[in-house]
């Protein structure tokens, strides 16, 4: 276990001596984006440095290359009348004709989040497998042949931890045994574990599994009325369960929300009608190979419900909303005990690295996440110079956290900063209703170019934000604003962001399901759940936000975390001694003096 901050090599640290061990092994990465870095820019540097001719693969979860087989059914069936769809499908088809691997990644030109891609993709579950009449140019199965032959396999995390869902319940595997497993930004394992070795069921899901029995049926010829009303029963409580669920405005535990809001017999009517259109597929003489695996999807989303209908112990199910739909969740209460059974037959040594994964020095609540007590630890410091090159102000004269005036109170300290900077800031948010609030009050008193999340896809707000930049370094800048998916992950160098501002401390909202659950279970067990879980959970985020502004030695800038409990709570002292070493900036006076000296500026600061 080794945390290294950013900047020491962590990359180079573990693929040197892979390579020059000649040990297989499977690396895997937080993100996709990630994962083609590595893939694509360090792995090959390191071979060509070391005059290393290994064999390495790239592989990613199934819905990232392209299913020939159903890019014909999209195609055939002809049901297809939104015109975006159409053009988006017109795009795939001649793409596959020159396609070798398959991977969605190669057309720059469809969105990651476009509507065809669940059309023209397969799943665990409606992929026919062996089945398949394009089974043996399917690029999925292309895929991990490839990596099965090679030394070194990039993954990312959730098809590492998919692959070791599927090993705990006792199915067969994607990926091939290896010698070592490196786990590169390792602080996101125990949530990605959760997730994997939980189970959901979804109204898409649904909804997939009933567009894909029309389509097979409507290739068994004089089958498609005969399975349309045998869903008849299905489509109903699909409806029935939508317009139920569309009542609960925000996540909460499920038995919260059976009875009191959603009728306990919409679980039941909704294994009815899988249970019905099952039962009609297997009456056919001879279904297809597609309709069969339709009658497995049926069961498995049986087996699923039936989770949530009678929940276990060891499992926290809660409900979430969705956009136009919702999700039930059964996550475990205790991941450590799942993932250390599904460790234990694996003849492998595991290296796992991040830049945040100690609590005040200690690895000890990391490990306790995921069982690893028996680890080796490490920690090395950042080479970067915070002291000459940051500064850390703390707002003092602010409203309460959980004050409503405290966002616009925090801005109009800020401000001053902000024009002196030039802008090139990113404004990290706790809460989306923060995030509206601080972007309507920047629309009205700034004319900084706003990049605020909701409005865009991510990636394509960091490039305007970098564009931006690029474009008049010395105008009057952008600020872009993001809640919890823009504290991690991000990475801009350079003089294009020199200056974070934090609202509040990163705590998870105390209504959260799977927070109340486990506190619960700490409590329970003689624990303190503020000390144990809310706490580190809050210092290590915090340590991610924080962690945007210098991604390199040239790097300079001013962080501002707008929280009083700094000051005023004893666990305050936490959260600043996780932080790098940091001057600090005792009023915004020497803030703004800090950003100046930088700069070279003498603006006044804007009243």
């Amino acid at each position: 276990m080794a945390e290294a901050a950013t900047g020491t090599g962590k990359t180079l640290a573990y693929l040197v001596p892979l390579l020059a061990s000649g040990k297989t092994a499977l690396i895997s990465t937080g993100t996709r984006n990630l994962q083609e870095q590595l893939y694509h820019r360090d792995l090959p540097a390191v071979l060509q440095v070391m005059r290393q001719g290994a064999k390495t693969a790239l592989l990613k979860g199934r819905n990232n290359y392209l299913c020939s087989y159903r890019l014909e059914q999209t195609r055939a069936t002809g049901r297809l009348r939104n015109p975006v769809l159409l053009r988006q499908l017109q795009q795939v088809h001649a793409w596959a004709q020159r396609t070798d691997s398959g991977d969605l990644a190669e057309l720059v030109e469809l969105p990651e989040d476009a509507q065809i891609r669940p059309l023209v993709t397969s799943t665990a579950e409606n992929c026919l497998g062996s089945d398949c009449p394009r089974y043996e140019d399917c690029h999925v199965y292309q895929a991990r042949r490839a990596a099965m032959r090679a030394q070194i396999i990039v993954v990312n995390h959730h098809l590492l931890f998919a692959d070791l869902a599927l090993k705990e319940q006792g199915h067969g595997e994607v990926l091939p045994e290896v010698d070592v497993i490196v786990i590169d930004e390792a602080h996101q394992a125990p949530v990605v574990a959760a997730q994997f070795f939980g189970t959901t069921f979804t109204h898409r899901q649904v909804t997939a599994l009933w567009n894909d029995a029309l389509s097979e049926a409507d290739a068994a010829t004089g089958l498609l009325n005969e399975i349309r009303a045998a869903g008849g029963e299905l489509e109903q409580a699909q409806r029935e369960a939508l317009l139920a669920f569309s009542a609960v405005p925000r996540r909460v535990a499920l038995s919260q929300v059976l009875e009191r809001q959603v009728p306990e017999k919409i679980l039941t009517d909704l294994d009815a009608g899988l249970e019905a259109l099952a039962g009609r597929i297997k009456a056919l003489e001879e279904p297809s190979s597609g309709l069969q695996q339709i009658v497995a999807r049926c069961r498995q989303l049986q087996a699923d419900l039936a989770l949530f209908r009678e929940p276990q112990n060891d499992y926290i199910c809660w409900f979430e909303p969705r956009l136009r739909g919702f999700a039930l969740h059964a996550t475990p209460l205790n991941v450590s005990k799942i993932f250390a059974q599904v460790r234990a037959p694996l003849n492998a040594a595991w290296v796992l690295t991040s830049a945040t994964l100690t609590v005040n020095g200690g690895f000890d609540y990391f490990n306790a996440r995921l069982g690893l007590e028996d680890s080796r630890n490490m920690v090395i410091d950042s080479p970067f110079d915070f002291v000459n090159r940051t500064c850390l102000w703390l707002p003092r004269q602010l409203p309460p956290a959980g004050d409503r005036q405290h966002t616009e109170a925090l801005l109009q300290q800020v401000m001053p900063l902000l024009r002196a900077n030039r802008g090139r800031a990113f404004l990290l948010f706790t809460t989306h209703r923060a995030l509206r609030d601080a972007a309507g009050w920047l629309h009205e008193y700034s004319d900084f170019d706003l990049q605020v999340q909701g409005e865009a896809p991510r990636s394509e707000l960091l490039q305007r934000f970098l564009d931006n930049y690029a474009a008049d370094p010395e105008g009057a800048g952008c600020v872009l604003l993001g809640a919890a998916s823009f504290w991690e992950g991000i990475d801009v160098a350079g003089a294009a962001l020199s200056l974070v501002v934090i609202d509040k401390l990163p705590f998870a909202a105390p209504d959260d399901p799977v927070l109340q659950a486990r506190s619960a279970a700490i409590r329970q067990a003689g624990g303190n759940p503020f000390v144990e879980l809310s706490l580190p959970e809050s210092v290590l985020a915090l340590k991610q936000g924080v962690g945007r502004l210098i991604r390199g030695h040239q790097d300079y800038g001013v962080v501002v975390i707008g929280d009083n409990r700094l000051h005023t709570k004893g666990y305050g002292r936490q959260f600043i001694d996780s932080l790098p070493a940091m001057p600090r900036a005792q009023d915004q006076a020497e803030a703004l003096a800090f950003i100046r000296a930088r700069h070279g500026q003498h603006l006044n600061p804007v009243e």
